[in-house]
């Protein structure tokens, strides 16, 4: 017993005071933190984002793939605007279409009311012959050829008055032609409401386009000028401190720099150019 005591007892003083500077140097660093934070927590918080960020070789493949995105966008917002072109030329001429229908209707009219004011009026008395019937017969059937010609009837329109299905060739050529007008004039009130529809369909494809090539030009935009990404969650625990803190303006508000896009106008004239 007194051997194991005569070799332990000469080596307590040695460890005790080892342990006694081990117990100096850890309150020495906790006081440094208490009192200096921020000297360990920059240096800490540097190391740890240095380790965060990505490699060399990550960032240019990242930035050949934006570069890509971006050309990708921009071919599709190009030819999202040579469609939106192309469509509002499109509606442009269905409407011009739309007018000319609107107007030949108009003067189709005219000459129905005028013609209804004429059969009015007591019809003048001819003889009731073979001749006058085939004149009339034959006034008839030119007023329908001429109607055809010009696109105002149609063919089978043109067969059922040659074959005299529902038309009376003997009729005075005034009631005749007061006929053959009311029929020109439904035939284009037709072909007008056909046109209106295409015009209102046109249109609608018009401003769709525009939408579409509203759109992909702004992500084009984007594309191109990325905005800055926002700080990373190391950032946010608060790693590396500011050193100093800027006051806000109370008297006025920061200028926002943001892209003017122009209003879209209502009607249909709001279709824009590309």
């Amino acid at each position: 017993m007194q051997t194991v005591l005569s070799t332990v007892l000469p080596d307590v003083p040695q460890a005790a005071g080892i342990w006694l500077a081990l117990l100096a140097v850890a309150a020495i660093v906790v006081a440094a933190l208490i009192v200096r934070p921020d000297l360990f927590r920059s240096v800490f918080g540097e190391r740890i984002s240095e380790a965060a960020m990505p490699t060399s070789l990550e960032l240019a493949e990242e930035a050949r793939e934006q570069a890509r995105y971006a050309q990708e966008v921009e071919v599709a917002s190009s030819r999202a605007a040579a469609t939106a072109d192309r469509r509002r030329a499109e509606w442009l001429a269905v409407q011009e279409q739309v007018e000319e229908a609107w107007q030949a209707y108009e003067a189709a009219e005219e000459d129905v009311r005028r013609l209804a004011v004429a059969a009015a009026l007591p019809l003048p008395r001819t003889a009731q012959t073979p001749a006058e019937y085939a004149d009339r017969e034959r006034w008839l059937h030119r007023a329908a050829l001429d109607a055809q010609g010009r696109k105002e009837i149609t063919v089978e329109q043109l067969n059922d008055i040659l074959g005299h299905r529902g038309w009376d060739p003997r009729r005075h050529p005034v009631e005749q032609e007061l006929l053959l007008r009311r029929l020109v004039r439904d035939n284009l009130r037709t072909r007008q409401r056909a046109a209106r529809e295409r015009e209102q369909a046109a249109w609608q494809a018009a401003e769709l386009a525009a939408a579409a090539a509203r759109s992909l030009r702004d992500e084009a935009y984007v594309a191109t000028c990325p905005t800055p990404e926002p700080q990373s969650s190391l950032s946010i625990v608060g790693l590396t401190a500011p050193e100093t803190t800027r006051e806000l303006s109370t008297t006025g508000r920061p200028a926002e720099v943001t892209r003017e896009i122009p209003p879209a106008a209502r009607g249909r004239a709001a279709v824009p150019a590309y």
